[in-house]
């Protein structure tokens, strides 16, 4: 199945994801290079929410260009395979080995991403058209970072995932994320 499809056939969760499923697809009927960082007003980025087996806790990686705690991920760089991206990211990002707990989509939204300077050279804001997949890790394995990126990594309770030390941003995402892993248990 190719990447319409997979978001055609995703089933929102909420208004948010309603109208993000909605801009994806028009996304993706416009341009044909949505899977690359040559496209200046977005691409698709493929991230993880990864929780312990208990599902108590959550993974966060203190992100240098949002100055806050995320969920891991990272950008599809021509990829079509998203899950194999976000598991890939994880393990960069935090030197987790994870299993996946489902394969299809978790979780979309659409991503303001502010304008910034990536290796000497300035990047325009854009969007990342977000696709999260549901991973489960040991929270008992050390934690490793990428110091070019992130600034740290740790396991978090789910109370902690939703309050101030957490990007702007994000809180809503990780409380829906949250929220729709407590209804599919």
């Amino acid at each position: 199945m190719n990447l319409k499809d997979k978001i055609e056939n995703y089933k929102p969760f909420n208004e948010q994801e309603e109208k993000d499923k909605e801009a994806f697809l028009k996304f993706i009927d416009t341009y044909d290079d949505v899977l690359t960082r040559d496209n200046i007003f977005g691409h698709f980025s493929a991230s993880a929410f990864v929780v312990n087996k208990e599902r108590t806790k959550m993974v966060v990686v203190y992100h240098k260009i949002y100055n806050g705690w995320i969920y891991p991920g990272g950008h599809a760089d021509g990829v079509d395979d998203l899950l194999a991206v976000a598991v890939r990211e994880v393990a960069e990002e935090t030197g987790l080995k994870t299993k996946v707990i489902d394969s299809n989509i978790f979780g979309i939204q659409a991503l303001p991403i502010k304008g910034h300077v990536k290796h000497g050279k300035y990047v325009s804001a854009h969007v990342h058209f977000d696709v999260v997949y549901l991973l489960e890790a040991d929270d008992k394995v050390p934690l490793v970072f990428r110091k070019d990126e992130s600034k740290g990594v740790k396991w978090i309770n789910f109370e902690k995932a939703i309050d101030e030390s957490m990007c702007d941003f994000i809180r809503p995402i990780h409380e829906k994320l949250i929220r729709k892993l407590n209804k599919k248990n």
